[in-house]
């Protein structure tokens, strides 16, 4: 076969088809030592699938919060590339749940309940904000996972995770063009393989099980197209 010649039976993508990525640092791959983090790895799997590669642009900012996203996608450069996208993918809720990285096994239920509240308040914002711009686009928003499991004999912070989770997906389903992508179970069973050293970020390995999560619904939604 020429080197020019196309690859038997690939599937393609539109020229342009693009997608953003906003939110924490799980946008942004802290804790994966070769920096792609899920979105990288999910690039790649796209980029093996298809005979044309994806646009992508990675707006997640390290350590972002909920009402910090609100604001983020009001921006006129943002909503420039949110207008574009076909694909939205989204990791937030983390750092306004577990405070940034502080564990919850000495939590209070009050705040945590305010902070539930006031990220639900968020989260509709950043909708209603994103739809405005592109309500065509396919939005995925990962739910959390559990980084403390096993610090919490009790199992606590299983259920207030579960609970912020559930929360999460009722919003999540008031909108037609959103998913939500539950992880909770990926890093259930084994969690401490699949974090960092920090015990909090996921690792390479932790990414990958993200990744092969996010990229065959990504492929599917073209499909649908």
């Amino acid at each position: 076969m020429g080197a020019n010649e196309a690859v038997p039976n690939k599937k393609d993508l539109p020229n342009d088809f693009t997608v953003v990525a906003l939110g924490d640092s799980l946008t942004r791959g802290t804790g994966d030592e070769s920096g792609k983090g899920y979105v990288g790895l999910v690039l790649e799997d796209l980029e093996s699938e298809y005979k044309h590669k994806p646009i992508i642009h990675n707006l997640g900012i390290n350590g972002q919060v909920s009402e910090e996203l609100v604001q983020q996608v009001k921006q006129t450069e943002v909503r420039r590339q949110i207008k574009a996208a076909d694909v939205i993918l989204l990791t937030i809720g983390g750092n306004d749940l577990f405070q940034k990285g502080q564990t919850l096994i000495d939590y209070d239920s009050q705040v945590i309940a305010e902070s539930q509240q006031k990220y639900m308040e968020n989260l509709n914002g950043i909708f209603k904000n994103i739809n405005q711009v592109n309500d065509k686009a396919t939005i995925f928003l990962l739910g959390l996972y559990n980084p403390f499991i096993e610090l919490d004999d009790d199992l606590d912070t299983n259920r207030i995770v579960r609970d912020w989770n559930n929360d999460t997906a009722e919003v999540v389903a008031h909108y037609k063009n959103a998913i939500f992508v539950p992880t909770f179970d990926l890093f259930q069973l084994s969690v401490n393989d699949y974090l960092y050293t920090d015990n909090f970020h996921p690792n390479k390995k932790g990414y990958r099980l993200i990744a092969d999560r996010v990229a065959p619904l990504i492929k599917w939604e073209d499909e649908e197209r």
